[in-house]
């Protein structure tokens, strides 16, 4: 998310297509608040002393399809926003994702350090889905981290953020989850944002965007497992010239084998609102979507937090068979 910086990267969209192809029970966690130091408090009310523009907060969704989220009911959202955040100065939060481990929902997100400028990844927790309690940061790079897609593969637990400046795409794994990751390997080489990793028939495939700065391009990659080599889709670029659907936006939905992949509309400004499209043909050589009907998915809201843009979903199907989604808006505050 380092473009939520610079408004002049936001640019038009081409013309879109609203369809395209190629052929061819655990224990309550002994994790207590870490409070920051008196110099890092010192910073964190000099950082927030003033208002700043682009602040972004998460939220909750919910609806009885991953396709129709409102904002949930009983609650008041935003659930997390840069206030809850008590061991380094945040200027927001953003790009979140969750995992029910054990009964406890883990929400892994990106935290704007307000001092170094960079994001670095935080963790909160709730029994419910509803309640959420900010734990730490589990994770920080020199350079900037954000969009932590966690998942969890053959009893492990994996994360692939956004790692822009390091050159690469990078894979973490949980050394002790949920707070200790360490870098296993590099995916795939070169600059892509938000990269977006699902599994599907036999197959591991990672979606991403080479083109941070205009987000108007898409590119998709598979690999037969973790520690196989990534490749490049013949079908790439899968979106170009069309910073409405190209962005990749939350997690890719795999459910009764049906594909939900969403996508940032950057038409005007970047995170405008989500997209939904339905992945009608993946394979090796192949790849179809069409535009859902719903779409879209996410739109600002009339006032408060959001009312700026929306532009990350991750739905998940709850308990109660209703679908739980963790969302981030915006408040795009001007200073005068």
């Amino acid at each position: 998310m380092l473009d939520h910086f610079f408004p002049g990267w936001f640019e038009g969209c081409l013309r879109h297509n609203s369809q395209h192809s190629c052929y061819g029970n655990r224990e309550d966690p002994a994790m207590a608040k870490r409070p920051m130091s008196s110099d890092q408090t010192s910073s964190f009310q000099a950082a927030t002393n003033s208002v700043k523009p682009w602040i972004w907060s998460i939220g909750l969704y919910s609806g009885t399809s991953p396709l129709q989220l409102a904002p949930a009911q009983g609650i008041v959202n935003p659930v997390l926003s840069a206030g809850d955040i008590v061991d380094v100065p945040a200027r927001f939060v953003a790009d979140p994702f969750m995992l029910r481990v054990d009964g406890i929902w883990h929400m892994f997100f990106e935290v704007m350090n307000d001092i170094s400028g960079k994001g670095e990844i935080g963790m909160a927790i709730s029994r419910n889905g509803f309640n959420w309690e900010y734990q730490e940061i589990v994770l920080k790079e020199p350079f900037h981290l954000s969009y932590p897609c966690v998942f969890q593969d053959n009893g492990d637990f994996y994360m692939v953020p956004e790692t822009l400046d390091a050159g690469s795409i990078r894979l973490y794994r949980a050394v002790s989850f949920p707070d200790d990751w360490v870098h296993v390997k590099d995916l795939v080489r070169g600059k892509h944002a938000d990269p977006s990793i699902f599994s599907f028939a036999g197959k591991w495939w990672l979606f991403a965007c080479p083109a941070p700065k205009t987000h108007d391009v898409l590119s998709l990659y598979y690999a037969n497992d973790l520690d196989s080599n990534w490749v490049p889709h013949p079908c790439n670029p899968i979106v170009t010239g069309n910073n409405r659907i190209a962005r990749p936006g939350g997690r890719v939905l795999v459910h009764d084998g049906q594909l939900v992949r969403f996508a940032q509309d950057c038409y005007p400004t970047y995170g405008s609102r989500v997209r939904a499209f339905q992945i009608t043909e993946l394979t090796p050589t192949t790849y179809r979507e069409t535009e859902a009907k719903e779409t879209p998915v996410l739109v600002p809201g009339k006032g408060g937090w959001n009312v700026s843009g929306m532009h990350h979903v991750d739905v998940h199907l709850a308990e109660n068979g209703k679908w739980l989604a963790c969302v981030d808006g915006l408040l795009n505050v001007q200073p005068e």
